[in-house]
């Protein structure tokens, strides 16, 4: 791991810490208030702002996506599939990534796969309607309101342009005024091209063993996931989002009990069920207690943000090596000694003193994009 960086928050104290370093070839080093890159955790973002939406009327959870994106979902599965299905991955939809990269398709038979994909799409700009069409045209994981969901970026982008077609801007202009300023947030955005603005570390995609040396991939341009997962942020600004938001400072105690509500989600990547609400992740560890937040992942880069149900325990953690795990002969990434170390750091930073008496730590999340 070349570096590691994160913030602790506990009842008004806090911690900042970095080992390692920014660049594999100087040697800078890494900093704890640096920017990241970090992926899924804009689905926490998206989903406040659906929410906000809903509060004002204009959005009702339940009624279906076919009401206001007709042309993007139509027919039945557009009378079927409801804002919450989207928003909890329960709509059948299946994630459009495979898709966008081919050489990525087959994953875990990694033998037969390539990461031509990852270098071939650096620099392409592609529209969210031809994601959400690939999405779409792909076989369904599933009916539309079951009891267990799978986890798709194709539902965020298209409550991306739901967010679009009802306030008249785009998702992203939206979360910026309504979400992250909101919240206070200095130094969270959506990227406006390929670099990252500010101070920031190099990020080294492994894919499994495949990019072998890991190779850097900070500079990328972010269309393939926008309000599903482009946001970069700090460790800083996601403990201030995180704790504004529980306190019922950004949506209200209703919509956030809405969020709250979670179902066992399947992430396809590795077959892991996690508990899921309206892009909030539920994260429960024995004599430690609940947190709520999201993981999240670019190329090269992954991040996880929970936070204490009471907010006043809070973690947001970064790495600049993604999907470090080698297969085995049937191409099922394998543990590696990063897995335990990190452990060893969630448990610390979320329970601290607790940390000897908790038997689970939270899981070492995929860091799914």
């Amino acid at each position: 791991m070349p570096g590691v960086f994160a913030e602790v928050r506990d009842t008004g104290r806090t911690w900042r810490g970095a080992s390692g370093v920014a660049d594999v070839t100087t040697g800078r080093p890494v900093t704890p208030d640096m920017r990241q890159r970090v992926g899924s955790i804009t689905k926490t973002f998206t989903a406040v702002a659906v929410m906000q939406q809903v509060e004002q009327g204009r959005i009702r959870l339940d009624a279906p996506i076919g009401d206001h994106l007709p042309r993007l979902v139509p027919g039945e599965r557009g009378r079927k599939i409801t804002v919450r299905m989207l928003l909890n991955h329960t709509s059948g939809i299946p994630d459009y990534l495979p898709y966008a990269f081919p050489s990525l398709q087959g994953f875990p038979s990694l033998p037969d796969m390539s990461t031509d994909s990852i270098d071939d799409n650096r620099f392409r700009q592609f529209r969210p309607a031809e994601l959400i069409e690939m999405g779409l045209a792909a076989p369904p994981t599933g009916e539309p309101g079951g009891p267990t969901g799978v986890y798709s970026n194709t539902n965020y982008l298209l409550l991306g342009q739901l967010l679009e077609q009802v306030t008249g801007t785009t998702a992203e202009k939206y979360i910026t005024r309504n979400v992250i300023e909101r919240a206070g947030l200095r130094h969270t955005g959506f990227p406006t091209g390929p670099r990252i603005e500010g101070p920031h570390s190099r990020m080294y995609e492994a894919f499994y063993g495949l990019i072998d040396p890991p190779r850097d991939y900070s500079v990328y341009n972010m269309s393939w996931v926008g309000p599903s997962a482009a946001l970069v942020s700090t460790m800083e600004d996601l403990n201030r989002f995180y704790a504004k938001l529980l306190d019922g400072k950004i949506v209200s105690r209703s919509s956030l009990a809405e969020m709250q509500r979670t179902l066992p989600v399947r992430r396809d990547l590795d077959g892991t069920m996690i508990e899921y609400g309206l892009g909030l992740h539920k994260v429960d560890i024995q004599g430690c207690g609940t947190f709520w937040g999201h993981d999240g992942s670019a190329w090269g880069a992954g991040t996880i943000s929970l936070t204490r149900a009471d907010g006043k325990r809070q973690m947001s953690v970064a790495v600049n090596l993604a999907r470090w795990n080698k297969p085995d002969s049937s191409g099922k990434p394998q543990p590696h000694p990063i897995d335990g170390a990190l452990e060893t750091l969630y448990r610390q930073a979320m329970c601290g003193g607790a940390s000897a008496q908790a038997e689970h730590a939270p899981q070492v999340p995929v860091f799914a994009p």
